[in-house]
């Protein structure tokens, strides 16, 4: 059975944005460039235009075209962001300390989260990331070797975990968990903070095409932290 042309427009921009050819607030292709180039009508394009856009994949500005808009969550409206890059437009200085980068055995829980069997080799990496050099975050990220098997040989003192995933495994969907927590004792110490210091956690999910790339558990403290969002209607 032929594919439809709106998903096969659909198909064709998704694959330029997986590969890094049209990057966040690329223009693209207008609908009666796409009707021309696929050889369909106007209605047809627009269709796939609107799917992505509803999807979250693109956005439209009134006047200006349709762009690529930044990656978000299909679950959430929270926008993914690499932390390094938050606190730098915040004016401050970003640092980070990496604690642990190997490949462990995989309990029950953390292979299902990443699609693979119990007991599965994952690579793992624990990192504090610090504003001004107060800890802000501990990263504790499991990552699928199959589709990232680079990992442990990354340098993520010089690049976040997340900037290497999003470059070498473009994500296409991401899911998120929050929590509110008690630190356990080993990351009270990581984090610089009281045994009754509240935290915030967020699980989160990301995958590329080809499968779920990694389940990281991010850590917040909660005097340091707060998460935020807008919201149109």
């Amino acid at each position: 059975m032929a594919t439809p042309k709106f998903a096969e427009i659909k198909q064709s921009i998704l694959a330029r944005i997986e590969s890094g050819e049209w990057e966040e607030h690329t223009r693209v292709p207008s609908e009666n460039q796409l009707a021309e180039q696929f050889e369909c009508s106007r209605m047809t394009a627009r269709r796939a235009l609107t799917e992505l856009v509803d999807s979250g994949v693109l956005e439209r500005t009134q006047g200006l075209g349709t762009f690529v808009a930044e990656l978000k969550s299909q679950s959430s409206m929270m926008a993914i962001r690499n932390i390094a890059d938050e606190i730098k437009d915040r004016g401050h200085g970003y640092s980070v300390k990496q604690l642990e980068l190997t490949s462990i055995e995989a309990i029950a829980p953390i292979a299902i989260a990443l699609g693979l069997e119990a007991g599965s080799q994952v690579y793992y990496s624990v990192l504090v990331h610090c504003e001004d050099g107060v800890p802000l975050q501990l990263e504790e990220r499991f990552v699928n070797p199959k589709l990232v098997p680079e990992y442990l040989v990354q340098d993520f003192t010089s690049q976040t975990p997340h900037e290497y995933l999003s470059q070498v495994a473009p994500l296409t969907e991401a899911r998120h968990t929050l929590e509110a927590v008690i630190a356990n004792k080993h990351n009270q110490q990581a984090l610089n903070i009281p045994a009754s210091e509240p935290c915030l956690q967020i699980l989160r999910r990301t995958w590329s095409r080809q499968g779920v790339v990694s389940f990281a558990k991010l850590i917040h403290p909660g005097s340091r932290f707060r998460l935020g969002g807008h919201l149109t209607f």
